[in-house]
């Protein structure tokens, strides 16, 4: 019995001492409660504190401009009092009885002067114009313009020893080929130019601030460039805590990863590069290096080994176009070295692409270097043949750009580039490796052809032609149709109507225009030559410029009863302009269709001109090749343009 007592008082004493600590421990947490407490009320003091400071100071500021407001009306009122003064005071001095006695006053010792002083006098004279009232001038906004920041900043280029000024070429800042998608991007200006127009992208978050920023538009990829500067440079070198960070908070939310290696030594990014769940790299020749490094590492944990592709720089045609700078090229042929300084930022080299008449390649320069001068429509000088990395060929030095081989070489260089593939296309690619949507706008074409009897050769204008989705012929042969569809190729839907002798050419085209379903819709002149790029060098077009209507004010045109091949209006390609020839029409459905053409038969292209000018729509003439005008006779043409030969066109038109 007296055992169990003591057991029992065991018990409880245990008992006891456990509640006793229990006790302490909550007493422990109470008094750490009762300190953040009070530190939470020492800090809403201070933010009351800080919230009335910033009250008054939102007060005063207000006050301030409000003030500012009232000067700036003050000023405006002054001024136009200051303008009536002026008025006022001008009008006396031309009234006729203040100039009959200026004439009397200066002339009473000079009867001569007298009286043509009075004659002068007695004419009529003008009075000024009443001033209006001007709109009180608005205080400048404070926030920065979008893209400022990426904007050519120099203006001059040193070319032995002399200095040469020239208007810089504007970046666009957009608009962006996928708006449905948002992309976080670590990236040096180079890969941001390349980048930035294909999706909304977010840029400028570093290590420490990255969830704050991206937290306001959470992305559906991270992209990260193997850079070498700036604040995520350090992290890349020694895959750090910042960059595991990013990860981690990626992975939390499902965002995709990738790597993108664009120079360095592989193993330098490796350990990093091993994070992502892609690697992409756009040196063709480090795939060999990148497997190795990644069969090399065992992944962390918890992570797959990264899949591997390319992704190689490609031209990106908001910024890598033809489209010219203020006035004439520089007339040289400059070095890679002359052409490009080491101290130009990117924006700065592409105003540099467009400046020189030629620019000389050694061997061995980046593929993608060439490209880009390529695209910028710069005759490429080089002492190697083409390859089909590489789009230029080596051209003459002593022919002139806007009229020799060298302007065709120059053309079919461009070309040539853009088949390469466009960073759009590159995008797409990795995109579906990635597993995100890469549907973007197309420019699919409908083509829209009046017969003129001579069907076999109506076909062969159009047949050729890439990027065709319909062509709707108006024709009266009996086997139109079935012929047609023989000749196109398969995937094209090909709508016939006859023509109809009793209709206008205009409605004619309107009615073609209502079976379209193309994108695009051309008008092509039967008549007419078009080589097998036409189209597609046309369509191009539509990705640099903001035009809703494009064609050629600058094209050449052969006249058979004197055998001439003639070069019209040079100096129109690639500019907005007021015009262009309705044989060359490419222009947006939607907006065509708004528009719509004129019931006539003669002049229907220039009445659909002049209502572009009224409505405001936007008309760019592009390059001078590709098409040829064929007229038996034309005077007027043979006046009005530049003669290039006696013979035929192809050779000259047919880049």
């Amino acid at each position: 019995m007296a055992d169990e007592q003591l057991e029992s008082t065991r018990l409880a004493l245990r008992e006891a001492m456990a509640q006793g600590e229990r006790a302490a421990e909550l007493a422990r947490l109470l008094a750490a409660a009762e300190a953040r407490l009070a530190e939470a009320e020492g800090a809403t003091a201070e933010l009351r504190g800080l919230q009335d400071r910033l009250d008054e100071t939102e007060e005063r500021l207000q006050k301030v401009q409000a003030a500012e407001e009232k000067l700036r009306r003050d000023l405006a009122e002054q001024r136009y009092q200051a303008e009536v003064a002026k008025w006022k005071l001008s009008s006396v001095q031309v009234a006729r009885w203040s100039r009959l006695g200026d004439a009397i006053r200066t002339g009473k010792s000079n009867p001569v002067r007298l009286a043509r002083g009075l004659r002068g006098a007695a004419k009529p004279a003008k009075r000024p114009a009443a001033p209006k009232r001007q709109p009180v001038p608005q205080r400048a906004a404070g926030k920065p313009v979008p893209g400022a920041s990426f904007q050519a900043t120099t203006s001059t280029r040193t070319i032995g020893g002399a200095s040469v000024k020239l208007k810089p070429f504007r970046v666009p800042t957009g608009p962006n080929t996928r708006p449905h998608l948002t992309v976080a991007v670590v990236a040096e200006p180079h890969a941001e130019a390349l980048l930035r127009y294909e999706w909304r992208q977010s840029t400028g978050f570093t290590p420490k601030d990255f969830a704050r920023v991206l937290s306001a538009e959470v992305p559906h990829l991270l992209l990260v460039e193997s850079v070498t500067t700036g604040p995520w440079a350090e992290e890349l070198a020694g895959a750090g805590e910042g960059l595991r960070a990013l990860l981690a908070w990626c992975a939390e939310r499902g965002i995709r990863t990738v790597f993108w290696h664009t120079g360095g030594e592989v193993a330098a990014f490796s350990a990093a590069a091993s994070l992502f769940e892609h690697i992409v790299t756009a040196l063709p020749r480090s795939v060999g290096a990148w497997g190795t490094a990644l069969a090399s590492c065992e992944p962390e944990p918890g992570r797959r080994t990264p899949s591997l592709g390319l992704l190689p720089f490609a031209v990106q045609p908001r910024v890598h176009n033809p489209l010219p700078l203020a006035g004439d090229r520089f007339d040289r042929v400059l070095t890679l070295d002359e052409l490009l300084p080491p101290h130009l930022s990117y924006p700065d080299v592409l105003t540099s692409y467009r400046w020189p008449r030629a620019v000389d390649c050694p061997a061995g320069t980046e593929p993608w270097r060439m490209a880009e001068l390529a695209a910028c429509g710069t005759p490429i000088v080089a002492s190697r043949a083409a390859t089909p990395d590489q789009p230029a060929e080596p051209l003459p030095l002593g022919t002139t750009p806007d009229t020799g081989s060298e302007a065709r070489r120059a053309h079919a260089a461009l070309r040539q580039a853009y088949a390469a593939g466009t960073m759009s296309q590159k995008i797409d690619d990795l995109l579906g490796v990635v597993g995100l949507p890469s549907a973007r706008p197309t420019l699919n074409i409908s083509v829209i052809m009046i017969d003129r009897g001579d069907l076999d050769h109506t076909l062969a204008q159009v047949v050729p032609q890439k990027g065709v989705i319909q062509l709707v012929l108006l024709s009266d042969a009996e086997d139109a149709l079935k012929r047609a569809r023989e000749a196109m190729p398969s995937g094209v839907e090909v709508v016939v109507r006859p023509g109809d002798p009793e209709l206008t050419t205009g409605t004619m085209l309107n009615r073609a225009l209502d079976l379209c379903q193309g994108d695009l819709v051309a008008v092509m002149d039967a008549q007419d030559l078009y080589g097998e790029h036409y189209l597609a060098d046309l369509s191009r077009a539509f990705l640099f410029t903001t035009a809703d209507v494009v064609g050629k004010a600058a094209y050449y045109a052969h006249l058979r009863d004197v055998a001439a091949t003639v070069l019209r209006q040079p100096s129109a390609e690639y500019s907005y302009l007021p015009e262009v020839a309705g044989a060359t029409l490419l222009a947006r459905r939607a907006v065509l269709r708004g528009i719509g053409f004129a019931d006539v038969s003669e002049g229907w292209d220039e009445v659909l001109m002049r209502q572009c000018r009224t409505d405001g729509v936007k008309v760019f003439s592009a390059d001078r090749f590709g098409y040829v005008r064929m007229r038996d006779r034309d005077r007027w043409l043979l006046g009005s343009a530049q003669l290039i030969d006696y013979g035929p066109p192809q050779p000259h038109a047919m880049a």
